[in-house]
């Protein structure tokens, strides 16, 4: 198991990383926020699916996913049909004009990374690649479990009373 120090810098680090998404977004276009371009990234990757499904991949609330949902439907980018396992659902797919957002998305995308990383080898690369896919799947993993974890085992639980007083 790392060291305390090492998991403190790689703390540091993902604050760090900010500036990298920051950037990212930067290339996004006016009309594409953040939430649309995942949501248009899914779908393509996925194919059609329930808004939960989306949702779920998203990993945020109903609220919020029905917010990009929306956004990109108003752009024609996605159409919304009814399911027909169950009427009262919604398929989502991406239309032609969605497909084509996507891969103007990719573009940019793989131009600024192309750029970024011109230094890095391909090996680099790679080893990135699958560090970052890696550690995402630990997260994954962990969906279900507590959001805190388990105090170490060589901290003592203890309960405590409360002090009397003498006089």
């Amino acid at each position: 198991m790392a060291e305390r120090a090492q998991y403190e810098e790689l703390i540091r680090q993902f604050s760090a990383f900010g500036a990298v998404k920051r950037e990212m977004g930067r290339i996004l276009p006016a009309d594409c926020p953040g939430g649309s371009a995942a949501v248009l990234t899914l779908l393509g990757r996925h194919g059609d699916m329930r808004i939960s499904k989306l949702a779920e991949l998203l990993a945020v609330d109903m609220s919020v996913t029905s917010r990009h949902v929306a956004h990109i439907a108003d752009r024609g980018w996605i159409e919304r049909s009814p399911d027909p396992a169950d009427k009262r659902s919604r398929i989502l797919r991406l239309t032609p004009a969605g497909q084509s957002q996507l891969d103007e998305l990719s573009e940019r995308t793989t131009q600024l990374l192309a750029h970024r990383l011109s230094d890095w080898t391909d090996d680099e690369v790679g080893q990135l690649t699958r560090l970052m896919t890696r550690l995402r799947a630990s997260f994954d993993d962990c969906r279900s479990a507590p959001a805190r974890p388990p105090a170490p085992p060589e901290v003592e639980q203890t309960t405590r009373t409360p002090a009397t007083t003498t006089k």
